[in-house]
């Protein structure tokens, strides 16, 4: 049972970034209800994608995580709402365990092409806020391992 939630969840997750793509996503909630999100309804801890934005990439970020330690990762993504798109990312979404493995949470932020990630990084590296974020996730070990994929809109 919890496999076929978890391959639900990751075609939620799916259909929110394919919705980031033609911008009708007003806003995607922190580890909530992704659906909910993606139809357009903000809740607490929204994070919006600006109307109008163009999304052709995707950096998809997978995090093993330490469960016992979700409240400080919970945190640590809160923290990104403001920070990446102040350094020139669209953050479509941080999305937490809720159900089936609970050591695995994702990290979605749009780009218009790899050279605005570069110059999305390199803001990153300098913003004192950014480098404080970091720190709280890594210092207190509340990320063990993180991988970057990146997808394309089709």
């Amino acid at each position: 049972m919890a496999t076929i939630s978890y391959m639900w969840k990751r075609r939620e997750l799916l259909y929110v970034l394919a919705a980031a793509g033609t911008a009708s996503v007003t806003g995607v909630s922190m580890g909530t209800n992704v659906g909910t999100a993606a139809a357009g309804a903000p809740s607490k801890g929204t994070t919006p994608v600006s109307p109008g934005a163009n999304v052709k990439i995707a950096c998809f970020i997978r995090y093993q995580i330490d469960p016992f330690k979700l409240e400080i990762f919970r945190k640590y993504a809160q923290n990104w709402g403001h920070i990446i798109p102040r350094c020139g990312g669209q953050l479509i979404g941080y999305f937490l365990p809720h159900e089936g493995t609970n050591d695995i949470a994702w990290g979605l932020i749009g780009f218009e092409n790899l050279a605005a990630y570069e110059t999305y990084r390199a803001r990153l590296k300098v913003d004192a806020e950014a480098k404080e974020n970091f720190n709280l996730a890594f210092n207190n070990r509340a990320v063990l391992r993180e991988e970057r994929t990146f997808v394309e809109l089709v």
